[in-house]
């Protein structure tokens, strides 16, 4: 039998059962009112206009910009930021939890105090640079910063052209030195499968004291971080970069970096190496290419030891022509092959380079090399008659006659194999690897010595005004170029 309640009790649960519900429904409309406000709005936006336009910085009032129209006109050149002085040789994670410490303690020196506090390193034989009786080191202007004296730091560079927060910025690495000499620029991975060149820039600049440098050397590790992401010799719209040089502000993609990369980098140089390796699976023997007409060219390529020399003036919108044209002494150094890291060409591309720090007054440590290797003022490609699969019986840097046998070219379907012969007397500066081949490629790279009276008399590379201090030389922009590769050149 279930008890029964009696209606006082009843009453009584009832209203209970009301008072704790009408609480938990408050409580509920508490916390939902908590919520809605501490959750931030969003700000109302007006999407079809341009963020440069709507989101840009706030507008100034009357009184600030009448302030700063006042400190422009009595600024007579613009304050740029000072780079910080960092570690080179310490890599990134290594220097972040010492970066308070390390910005006490190695403060940027203004240039005419540098003098006095940093050590100073012997100077290098007289000749070498022209440099003026007490004149100390100066600041070096790049990229938006100023690089002050006995300062090594990292710096960034992206052409004007990208869609914002896709393209990244290429890492540019400066050591300006204690004391004044010329700017030696090192550019590699113009093409972003020639890994070799980017190892030797690592090795050079880290290598390098502010401190015991005259003059500055900028490394670029890799120009073209384009192809370099993708493993590719081109840029996204396939375009050759070295074919653009020294580019148009108003042309396509490629000659739109190639301008920005030329006048915000290389006009502030006063001589340049380019690094490079073969291309389409080609290797080459060390060795510098420049125009052995330019005495000033000369004078660099006598300064890299025992490296093989060959005359070209490059190809018309390649790094290095533009750069001489622009009055700018350039030579390109090619060691190895593509998309592979070969330590003999690291390395013998990394003691040229010290060679020639020390040939143009830079360092003070002096460094003998080898005797020196021929000039060939000429060279040839030996290409192939037939497809099929080629295999090497010669070796880089062998010398041939006319008539030895290079290699032979084999039909895998019909075993029918072709002799490549030499036609001329030199010495292989570069050559296919063991591969497939069309009729037509080109398999051997010759080159043919070239008698003294040929070359020009070398002349000093010194610390002049740069390209970009020039305000009457204006690198003038060329149009596209559509040239081809070449085989093995840059």
């Amino acid at each position: 039998m279930t008890p029964r309640l009696s209606p006082i009790r009843t009453r009584h649960l009832l209203s209970l059962a009301l008072l704790l519900s009408s609480t938990q429904a408050l409580s509920a409309d508490d916390s939902a009112d908590a919520q809605a406000e501490e959750m931030p709005q969003a700000a109302n936006l007006q999407l079809d206009q341009p963020v440069i336009t709507e989101l840009g910085p706030p507008t100034k009032t009357d009184s600030t910009v009448k302030d700063t129209e006042v400190a422009s006109e009595s600024s007579e050149e613009v304050s740029l930021p000072k780079a910080e002085n960092l570690q080179l040789d310490q890599p990134i994670h290594e220097l972040e939890p010492q970066q308070p410490a390390a910005k006490a303690e190695t403060a940027p020196v203004p240039a005419k105090e540098a003098e006095v506090i940093k050590p100073k390193a012997d100077l290098p034989e007289p000749g070498t640079i022209s440099l003026v009786p007490g004149e100390s080191a100066k600041p070096l202007r790049l990229l938006g910063s100023e690089v002050p004296p006995a300062t090594s730091t990292r710096l960034a560079w992206s052409p004007s052209q990208h869609f914002e927060g896709v393209y990244s910025p290429t890492a540019v690495l400066v050591v300006n030195g204690a004391k004044p000499g010329p700017v030696l620029c090192l550019t590699a991975a113009v093409h972003g499968d020639e890994l070799n060149g980017v190892e030797t820039v690592r090795r050079v600049m880290y290598d390098l004291d502010a401190d015991h440098l005259s003059g500055a050397v900028i490394g670029v590790p890799i120009v073209n971080l384009q192809g370099f992401h993708r493993g590719s010799r081109y840029l996204t719209d396939r375009r050759d970069l070295n074919r653009h040089f020294p580019g148009d502000p108003n042309g396509s993609s490629a000659s739109r970096i190639a301008n920005s990369f030329f006048h915000e980098v290389i006009s502030h140089c006063n001589a340049v190496v380019d690094l490079h390796t073969g291309s389409f699976y080609r290797t080459n023997l060390p060795q510098l290419r420049g125009d052995l007409t330019n005495p000033k060219v000369v004078k660099m390529t006598q300064g890299f030891g025992s490296t093989v020399v060959l005359h070209s003036a490059g190809a018309k919108g390649t790094l290095r022509r533009a750069a001489v044209e622009a009055g700018i002494p350039t030579v390109t150094l090619e060691a190895g092959a593509p998309m592979v890291l070969d330590e003999l060409s690291v390395s013998h591309s990394v003691k040229g380079i010290r060679t020639l720090l020390n040939q143009l007054g830079m360092v003070s440590k002096f460094r003998l090399w080898g005797d020196p290797e021929p000039v060939y003022y000429t060279s040839t490609w030996q290409r192939t008659s037939t497809g099929g699969v080629i295999f090497s019986e010669v070796q880089l840097g062998e010398f041939v006659r006319k008539g030895d046998l290079l290699g032979t070219v084999t039909n895998p379907i019909t075993n029918v194999r072709t002799e490549i012969r030499s036609k001329h007397n030199g010495r292989i500066l570069g050559m296919a690897l063991n591969q497939v081949v069309q009729p037509g490629f080109a398999a051997y790279h010759i080159g043919i010595q070239a008698p003294q009276e040929q070359i020009s008399q070398p002349q000093e590379v010194i610390a002049e005004e740069s390209v970009a201090d020039k305000s009457e030389n204006k690198v003038p922009a060329t149009p596209e170029s559509r040239q081809p590769p070449t085989e093995g050149e840059e």
